[in-house]
């Protein structure tokens, strides 16, 4: 017996299962159907729609505040003028629109494409691992991007390698093997036990970060510096280009995960039951780590190591939307970034003109949030 697509996947239409389903499966499927997990187009479009809104609200209004305070009419008009002539050199010689073109604005968007990026990642390795403190930053992912790109930075390798743009390459590499070595170090019989899983990750978060300290050791004083400063969290882009860039590597991921929403939402009832739904476990787990260390080593390669939102926004978007990951992958991503979008404005207005690093704002969050989680629902993280 095999069940239409059309009833599998209300919103997205593509083939999510083969082999064709078992038994067994259909009747597990069908008892998630009946339990109301439904999503209708309408309801997705209201929710990721409202999501979109506030998203450009918020970018909006913080682009208002740093050291220097613009109004919304200073703030609208530029926009619009940029969006009429397309040409950045129409700033001119006016502070006003240098400060919005040059600075805010793609510190913003910069920090809208990393927020919303860490929010997919950690969606991503909450349903992998069934386990709601995944998260890059806690696993140990992020520090191993930012190893490799320690390691690009300590090697003079800045630009291209190999025609690709070098230190999201080797962010990736690193944030590939950190998320191997920490499923390998956990796993045990078959299972993910959350303190094998935690255990696993404060390991090679020491290992990795007193490797990065290694680095920042035996480089020269300015450029250690700068490294360490990375490190700890920034949204400041030079240009656009290399923001235009790290825009295609976010898209291009986010995508990809976003077409796994419907085998996402399987794997969240245990693996023997998605391999009894006909989902190739082993290779769909393959390809989520796969893009979960592309995205994380392209955010760590632009804005060094930002914690605890991808553990923190998936939790307050699923009290919102739910678990279906149809909704929560696309609203997490707004949500991230608009959470991203003002810790940083926070940090940038809080101490003006100086500033603090965004990581320490996130840190500052996410912090209560996975004291919380760890000691009064110790039974839904096991």
């Amino acid at each position: 017996m095999a069940i239409p697509t059309s009833q599998l996947a209300p919103v997205d239409s593509s083939p999510i299962v083969s082999p064709p389903l078992t038994k067994d499966g259909v009747e597990q499927l069908q008892q998630w159907k009946n339990s109301g997990a439904i999503l209708t187009f309408q309801r997705w479009i209201a929710i990721i729609g409202s999501l979109l809104v506030v998203s450009l609200a918020l970018c909006l209004l913080c682009l208002q505040f740093g050291a220097t305070k613009l109004d919304m009419g200073t703030v609208l008009s530029t926009l619009s003028g940029w969006s009429a002539s397309g040409a950045l050199d129409k700033a001119g010689t006016d502070t006003s629109a240098v400060i919005m073109l040059h600075i805010r604005l793609p510190r913003v968007l910069t920090g809208f494409l990393v927020g919303g990026s860490l929010a997919v990642v950690g969606v991503t390795l909450q349903a992998l691992l069934r386990n709601p403190l995944a998260d890059p930053y806690v696993l140990g992912v992020s520090s191993g991007a930012a190893l490799g790109v320690s390691l690009a930075m300590l090697f003079g390798i800045s630009t291209t390698l190999a025609f690709l743009p070098a230190l999201p390459l080797f962010g990736f590499i690193g944030g590939l093997l950190s998320l191997g070595a920490m499923y390998r170090l956990a796993r045990s019989r078959g299972r993910l036990p959350i303190q094998s899983m935690l255990l696993a990750g404060v390991i090679l978060n020491a290992m990795l970060t007193a490797l990065i300290m290694f680095i920042t050791s035996i480089m020269d004083p300015n450029r250690s510096a700068g490294l360490i400063a990375w490190l700890m969290g920034s949204l400041m882009v030079s240009n656009y280009g290399i923001l235009s860039m790290f825009a295609l590597y976010v898209v291009g991921g986010a995508s990809l995960l976003l077409q796994k929403a419907q085998i996402m939402n399987i794997l969240t009832f245990g693996e023997e039951t998605a391999r009894s739904l006909g989902v190739e476990t082993e290779r769909v787990k393959k390809q989520l780590f796969f893009l979960a260390a592309l995205l994380t080593g392209a955010v760590v390669s632009v804005s060094g190591m930002i914690g605890f939102v991808g553990m923190v926004v998936p939790h307050a978007v699923r009290m919102l939307v739910g678990s279906d990951h149809r909704v929560l992958l696309p609203a997490s991503m707004l949500a991230g970034g608009m959470f991203l979008v003002a810790a940083d404005t926070v940090a940038r207005t809080i101490l003006a003109p100086s500033e603090i690093p965004v990581g320490i704002v996130t840190a500052l969050t996410g912090g209560p949030m996975f004291l919380y989680l760890l000691l009064w629902r110790k039974d839904q993280l096991v």
